[in-house]
């Protein structure tokens, strides 16, 4: 398993842009799936963008394609989440999450490793 931190989180207004990071601790971070999901209050944990192992494949969840961004870095462990154009409906706390695949998938069930999360909240 690998040990997963993230940052970045905040609070901005709509349209503006935020970049979370994922610092991921443990071995073989290049051999794992990298996800992140998002969770508003009173609301179940949702699948946003995921990346395969080598950053060949991302997929998105369909109301923020062309607004987020998914990206890797193997030699430094990291994942990034750009997000730009914010909406209020962003809102949420941001996980990220690694599943030992070489697949993509988007159920939080498949995923084996968590962060603690990082809040963003996107003002009217």
């Amino acid at each position: 398993q690998v040990q997963l931190v993230e940052s970045g989180g905040g609070l901005v207004q709509a349209g503006g842009s935020l970049r979370l990071s994922c610092a991921a601790s443990g071995r073989f971070f290049s051999n794992h799936v990298m996800g992140w999901f998002r969770q508003a209050p009173g609301k179940e944990r949702e699948f946003v963008a995921a990346i395969n192992w080598s950053g060949s494949i991302r997929y998105y969840e369909d109301s923020v394609k062309g607004r987020f961004t998914i990206s890797r870095d193997n030699a430094e462990n990291k994942v990034y989440l750009q997000m730009n154009s914010l909406k209020p409906e962003d809102t949420a706390v941001y996980y990220c999450a690694a599943d030992w695949a070489r697949s993509i998938t988007t159920q939080p069930l498949e995923y084996d490793s968590w962060g603690q999360g990082t809040q963003v909240t996107v003002s009217d």
